[in-house]
């Protein structure tokens, strides 16, 4: 049966745990982040990149907005993979740029 990731170059894992109940402890805030991305991120995996922005910036709304741009960089990074540098998300952007 396909699954609903479509075609995409970024790692894929299988999990073990119900990513409901994970979904339902995370703060209100990331599920409500979480529910809007645009990547099937896992509630584990958003979990600790929040945490690591938190570390870093001590606020909320500032690590938030840190999960977007690595949302984006992520998008970007398949982008390039998939369709090339004529892709919205890669335009004006090099290599670089994406893969840091």
């Amino acid at each position: 049966m396909p699954r609903n990731r479509g075609a995409t170059t970024l790692r894929v894992r299988r999990c073990n745990e119900d990513p409901m109940r994970e979904f339902d402890r995370l703060p209100p805030e990331l599920r409500t982040w979480l529910a809007g991305a645009m990547l099937p991120w896992r509630p584990r995996s958003v979990r600790r990149a929040f945490d690591r922005a938190i570390a870093r910036t001590r606020d909320t709304s500032s690590a938030l907005r840190e999960l977007d741009l690595l949302e984006e960089r992520l998008i970007a990074k398949d982008a390039i993979r998939i369709w090339g540098n004529a892709h919205p998300q890669v335009q004006g952007r090099t290599t670089e740029d994406i893969t840091n």
